[in-house]
């Protein structure tokens, strides 16, 4: 199934709410987003966030991607994240983001006939 417009402003959105001196994992924000993948994440970033920070997802080892690890651990660093053998401490730093099944449970109904479907 092809990713929609949609989709991509919602991944890009949850980037753009991690705080300074945190971080996601690409697993993370698929999961928040309801994407099958973290991969389609990854292609995600790879083509579209130029004016995102980029350097706050990582994978779900902790570790960044090998062509940019130098520079995404030196920006991670200069933000306060506490960084180990080349390994960002997940259990630390990771950034909550919500979760779809919990916003869809909270979402009110949209017109009085939804809510006793």
């Amino acid at each position: 199934m092809p990713t929609t417009d949609a989709q991509i402003e919602q991944v890009r959105a949850m980037v753009a709410a991690i705080p300074c001196g945190r971080v996601a994992t690409y697993g993370d924000i698929a999961t928040a987003v309801g994407l099958s993948t973290p991969r389609t994440v990854g292609w995600i970033m790879r083509t579209d966030t130029a004016d995102l920070p980029w350097h706050r997802v990582l994978s779900a080892s902790g570790k960044p991607a090998a062509h940019l690890a130098q520079r995404q651990l030196r920006l991670l660093a200069d933000e306060g994240v506490s960084i180990r053998d080349g390994r960002v401490d997940l259990r630390v730093a990771r950034f909550p983001l919500p979760d779809p099944d919990m916003a869809l449970a909270e979402k009110p109904p949209s017109s009085p006939v939804e809510q006793y479907r």
